[in-house]
């Protein structure tokens, strides 16, 4: 369902359709798909698109104080490629890593956990938890730190299992450190499982104003990829609010712990 794979499969099935009395009809599908495929590609649309989820929570304050905790989200490691390799490979979002590693540096004291097993259904013995204590080792923060969480296969498994596993007491603070464009989806899922988090946004895709959100884009600048990850996020955020994962259609940062969390078991 993504613009790119929809529009390219629509522009295949507008070629077929030339060589059928359907010929006019495919002729209009395909000049339909060339055109909102340039759009994407080249219009500010996804950048208007990711900008109000980057937006939506401001940057950690340090005044705040040193946390109890601190969680990173998985999805920069591809865990295939890593065991092709044996060795770690970092595809996207690094961000999230090396801040989670300079905050650990920071706050000696605090726990970390990182989250990410395999969101392949098929072959899902390659997970990001079992490549990332060794990024974050030649990163400058010791393994025995570390708690790796490696059975979640999506955001809200992030949050459920991790949840198990720091066990949060009353009054700990715990920062959560995932893409910016990321963060409303993934604060919505631990507050409705009952664990406040702090929001820690990183590996930013636009400026901050709206402005910088209104500057046309090139393919080589992923005006195509931007335009995809944010129509994927919008529909992660619809479709976690309709099955009643997240309470709030866009989780902002004045949202509250839901008075009864939900405790269902993941199957």
């Amino acid at each position: 369902m993504l613009p790119t794979n929809l529009l390219l499969g629509l522009g295949l099935l507008g070629v077929l359709l030339l060589a059928t009395r359907c010929a006019r009809a495919g002729r209009r599908l395909v000049v339909a798909c060339i055109v909102l495929l340039a759009l994407c590609a080249f219009s500010p649309l996804g950048s208007l698109l990711i900008h109000p989820l980057e937006s939506r929570f401001p940057q950690w304050d340090a005044a705040h104080g040193a946390p109890d905790g601190i969680i990173v989200l998985g999805g920069p490691i591809d865990a295939d490629l890593s065991v092709e390799y044996d060795q770690p490979v970092i595809r996207s979002a690094p961000n999230r890593i090396v801040a989670a590693a300079a905050l650990a540096r920071r706050y000696p004291n605090a726990r970390v956990i990182f989250t990410g097993g395999s969101p392949d259904l098929i072959s899902p013995d390659a997970r990001e938890a079992d490549y990332a204590g060794t990024i974050f080792e030649s990163l400058g923060v010791d393994k025995a730190r570390l708690i790796l969480e490696r059975r979640s296969r999506n955001t809200y498994e992030n949050a459920f299992f991790t949840k198990q596993l720091a066990r949060p007491k009353p009054g700990e603070r715990w920062l959560l450190v995932t893409s910016a464009y990321h963060m409303p989806r993934s604060v919505g899922l631990f507050r409705r499982d009952g664990f406040p988090v702090e929001p820690y946004p990183v590996d930013w895709h636009v400026g901050p104003g709206l402005r910088d959100a209104l500057a046309f884009s090139t393919i080589a600048n992923d005006g195509l990829a931007r335009t995809d990850l944010a129509v994927r996020e919008w529909i992660g955020l619809l479709a976690y609010w309709i099955t009643g994962r997240t309470s709030a259609f866009l989780p902002g940062p004045d949202g509250a712990i839901p008075e009864t969390a939900t405790h269902a078991h993941v199957h």
